[in-house]
């Protein structure tokens, strides 16, 4: 179930509580989803996920752009993936930002949700300018009656999982190791819109999508997979992610071509799952060198499964 306050039904009071912007829904926060269990199962209790939308640091600094490992949506879904019972998706605006810590703790985590239990990575701030963290929680314990877990990080190949490092693995073009830590491909979803239909003018069609705020990966192509709203096939494809320096353009776009595939796909959700980084995007002298260019990625991206 989803609120997007704090007035959660009764049968959803005294619950496991993970608070966090849980940004990829990655492994480490699966880590945390699979302890959490353990204690659901141990305490018969229900298990519930508090997150922020816009996510904080988004709020505070209006200039941070392309950021987002998911959008909402595709991260409450990945959410009830895990098992959670309810999810909490609180609008974090001004007046919500200026709340005291202790306040928070008080206010929400015990009148409104008597918590049980409350999951926090070791880093966790909240409340008014950041003040509150793990020791604030830890102090308060016994008298808000809650117990708090700090699960230890996951840890691979000694870099500490989080999305901050998924989102540097993106940047740098090496998007095994980001699908990797995901523990599922990185996936973009977005409306396809009409566009200049440059690719169609040079024989390969492509479905426009704007980014808006997720992370941008290294320009480039990338050898894809694509589901259509409502469908459950997918459709293999190739995407390229960039600015299109041959034709001059500044706006970011993902531009999606399918392979063996007509059909009017505009204003439909695509989901666009990135499988391999085939090259960084570059400017070609003419549209001749790039057409070149674009059988050669075709026939690497039909080949990658």
């Amino acid at each position: 179930m989803l609120y997007r306050n704090f007035k959660v039904k009764q049968i959803h009071k005294g619950s496991i509580i993970l608070i966090g912007n849980f940004d990829g829904v990655h492994s480490g926060h699966q880590k945390l989803f699979k302890l959490a269990k353990l204690y659901k199962r141990k305490h018969k209790l229900k298990i519930g996920v508090i997150n922020f939308d816009p996510m904080p640091k988004m709020f505070f600094n209006k200039s941070i752009k392309n950021f987002k490992l998911t959008k909402l949506d595709q991260k409450i879904k990945l959410l009830k993936n895990q098992g959670v019972d309810f999810i909490i998706t609180k609008k974090f605006d001004k007046r919500f930002s200026k709340l005291k810590s202790i306040k928070f703790i008080e206010e929400i985590l015990f009148k409104k949700l008597n918590s049980r239990f409350i999951f926090v990575s070791n880093n966790f701030r909240f409340g008014n300018k950041r003040e509150g963290n793990v020791s604030l929680l830890s102090k308060n314990q016994l008298k808000f009656n809650y117990v708090l877990v700090k699960p230890t990080p996951l840890i691979k190949q000694k870099k500490v999982i989080s999305s901050s490092l998924i989102r540097t693995y993106l940047e740098k073009g090496k998007l095994n190791k980001a699908n990797n830590l995901l523990n599922r491909k990185w996936t973009i979803e977005g409306v396809v819109q009409k566009g200049r239909q440059l690719g169609k003018k040079i024989g390969f069609p492509t479905c426009n999508i704007d980014i808006k705020d997720y992370v941008l990966a290294m320009p480039g192509v990338y050898a894809v997979k694509v589901l259509k709203s409502n469908n459950y096939k997918y459709l293999r494809g190739i995407a390229n992610l960039g600015y299109r320096p041959t034709f001059n353009q500044k706006k970011i776009l993902l531009e999606v071509h399918l392979f063996n595939y007509s059909g009017n796909l505009y204003n439909k959700l695509l989901t666009v799952e990135f499988i391999k980084f085939i090259r960084k995007e570059k400017k070609f002298k003419n549209v001749n060198q790039l057409k070149s260019q674009i059988k050669k990625d075709l026939n690497i991206a039909k080949k990658t499964k």
